[in-house]
């Protein structure tokens, strides 16, 4: 049985490093750490911790794409151990003007990437 898509977006497969703060209750800073953003979207992304983080969880975040560095906040929608680490849906909360262009520009180049990839796919199998 296939699992009804539930993002208003596409997400596309990425692989960037980002570090982020965890924030409680009161908006306090609480554990620092870096993850992996395993795919990405204009509203949210993948997110691979060494750490676990509970669904819910209010985080600061700082992205790098090319030269540019996005720092936005976020939410944790949901959250799952995986192949001894822990994968964490992310819903943004915060982000600039400028932060959402130069993440739409990252979002529609993995899009023509993902498209290049898949016609070149049909050719290696043969």
């Amino acid at each position: 049985m296939k699992r009804r898509e539930h993002r208003k977006f596409i997400r596309y497969d990425a692989l960037h490093l980002l570090d982020y703060l965890v924030l409680d209750e009161d908006g306090k800073a609480g554990i620092y750490s870096m993850g992996r953003t395993i795919d990405v979207s204009i509203d949210g992304l993948k997110l691979e911790t060494i750490y676990p983080l509970e669904a819910s969880t209010r985080l600061l975040l700082t992205i790098g794409l090319e030269d540019d560095l996005i720092n936005l906040e976020g939410r944790t929608t949901h959250a799952a151990p995986c192949d001894g680490r822990f994968i964490s849906g992310v819903t943004f909360l915060k982000i600039t003007k400028n932060g959402r262009r130069i993440l739409a520009k990252y979002v529609e180049a993995f899009r023509k990437r993902k498209m290049e990839l898949a016609k070149e796919e049909p050719e290696a199998t043969q």
